[in-house]
């Protein structure tokens, strides 16, 4: 059972290059596919941690690897958006640029104050993975960006901020913080409490 989130993890780091190659070669006919494989690979996030955590196999390790998984994850797709609708992206590069600069900015804050990558698990960063799976759902299943293109993009560049100050109050490297909030809590020495959401 301890094995169990090893091969979620596992199965969602396959689905990112399946996804690549699918958009590649097959294009238009194989949308609706890569959001099946989307949503799957959603249920896999959401499990993994609650089953490490129920037979008590969640650790830095497990955290870190779920973290670096689920980037991956989400650039196959952003990818495979731009495999399928080029036009479409082109237009919206702004917004993308934009996400993109802050993903970088949260590495670089983390690995110059504590050489190592960010591993929040932040609430807000959540709600960001939602808005994504709604502008993919959108982007690659029905070829449109509108309200939900901009709606990710400012989830993401909030859950971005949010990210960033977390990595600026804590005095030491720590994994799944939920908030800026309970960063300064943990800052001004007030004992941690384990917030759990739905990974």
């Amino acid at each position: 059972m301890k094995n169990i989130p090893y091969l979620l993890i596992a199965t969602r780091f396959i689905l990112a290059p399946v996804i690549l190659l699918l958009a590649y070669f097959k294009g238009a006919e194989s949308r609706f596919l890569i959001v099946g494989l989307m949503y799957f690979g959603l249920l896999t996030d959401i499990f993994d941690g609650i089953i490490a955590r129920k037979v008590g196999s969640s650790s830095e390790k497990l955290r870190r690897l779920d973290s670096q998984t689920d980037l991956i994850f989400w650039l196959s797709l952003g990818f495979a958006s731009y495999f399928l609708n080029p036009g479409l992206i082109k237009d919206e590069w702004y917004g993308i640029l934009l996400i993109f600069v802050m993903e970088a900015l949260c590495y670089m804050v983390s690995l110059w104050k504590f050489g190592k990558e960010t591993c929040t698990h932040a609430f807000l960063s959540k709600m960001w993975g939602l808005s994504l799976l709604i502008a993919f759902t959108y982007l690659i299943g029905f070829q449109q960006t509108g309200w939900a293109f901009y709606l990710t993009v400012a989830f993401g560049f909030i859950s971005h901020i949010d990210v960033i100050l977390i990595v600026l109050l804590l005095p030491k490297w720590q994994y799944d913080v939920p908030s800026s909030y309970h960063a300064w809590k943990i800052r001004n020495g007030k004992e941690r409490k384990k917030t759990v959401f739905f990974n």
